[in-house]
């Protein structure tokens, strides 16, 4: 058997291959042709690649910006994912130099790339060639099904609605990121919200992020927003939704607006028939870890960032 490597289209078939690849190497982290054009229209510039088996997929990679890092970034993000019947034969090495190059030409240094503890040969594949931990989120998972609604409950000062009624709120939502994004624990480097068009872009406005299931935290007098959390609804089978952000302004923390923000988006969850909710956190945030346990989720295997030099450098 033989196998070739080519650089990937956005026709519906090769965006159909990537999406079987993902879905049956990495499940927990499951994508769709849908998202697949949303990264590519928000977000363009980025590489994917296809290794074919004797003409069938067996491979697929992508490399790209980092949607949460400045663009003068030294990395890039990247998958490298080879189904499990035709590993060992050369593919992940060769998908890992695909995507090294793009990642070089666009004058980038190194690949930032997710792993998981439930898969530990994909981060032993990565150890290997160099890659060390760069962040690591302890990430929980809160079932549904049978649990009631909570209370939403703000703190005294503070009213709970939704960018589904009030859209209007969206810049004030920004205002909360700009300042907010750059404190969550996350790696050597802050993270950054962007402008407005690019927080609306990656934050707002994704098909996946739902306008009800984003609450939003106000002042009771004078409406400024004070908090966010919004849910990003998964694809694929299933009715699962990740914890996509929750964010408040630092003179409004420790009150309890986190926790009503959470609650709102746990009782949207549970009105609109979803069956789970996973999010996931740094280990240095204690805040939210403590706050979610209260909430009732429970420990999943953590997901990982491995930062590794590109193949040229490696070799």
């Amino acid at each position: 058997m033989s196998w070739t490597l080519r650089r990937a289209t956005t026709t519906p078939a090769d965006l159909e291959a990537i999406t079987a690849i993902v879905n049956t190497v990495t499940p927990d982290e499951p994508t769709s042709p849908d998202e697949l054009r949303w990264a590519d229209t928000t977000y363009p510039g980025g590489a994917r690649f296809i290794a074919e088996l004797d003409g069938r997929p067996a491979g697929a990679a992508s490399a790209g910006r980092i949607w949460v890092r400045p663009p003068e970034f030294d990395a890039w993000w990247a998958t490298m994912l080879v189904l499990p019947d035709v590993r060992r034969r050369g593919i992940g090495d060769a998908l890992y130099t695909a995507v090294s190059g793009a990642a070089g030409a666009a004058g980038k240094i190194a690949l930032h790339v997710p792993a998981s503890e439930a898969r530990p040969d994909g981060i032993a594949f990565l150890e290997r060639r160099g890659f060390v931990e760069y962040e690591r989120s302890k990430v929980v998972r809160l079932e549904l099904a049978g649990l009631e609604p909570p209370v939403v409950d703000p703190p005294p000062g503070v009213a709970v609605t939704t960018l589904e009624k009030r859209p209007d709120l969206v810049e004030g939502v920004w205002e909360v990121a700009r300042e907010a994004l750059p404190d969550v624990p996350a790696g050597d480097e802050p993270m950054a919200a962007g402008d407005l068009a690019e927080f609306r872009a990656r934050d707002v406005d994704r098909p996946a992020i739902p306008p009800g299931g984003f609450a939003v935290a106000l002042e009771a007098v004078g409406g400024r927003v004070v908090g966010y959390a919004s849910l990003y609804v998964v694809s694929g089978p299933g009715s699962l939704a990740w914890h996509d952000m929750t964010a408040v302004a630092r003179a409004w923390r420790r009150r309890g607006v986190a926790g009503a923000l959470k609650r709102a988006t746990i009782r949207w969850a549970i009105e609109a028939g979803l069956s789970a909710l996973e999010t996931g956190n740094d280990p240095a945030n204690a805040p939210m870890r403590a706050i979610n346990a209260r909430l009732g989720f429970r420990p999943r295997p953590d997901e990982i960032v491995m930062r590794g030099p590109l193949r040229e450098a490696a070799a």
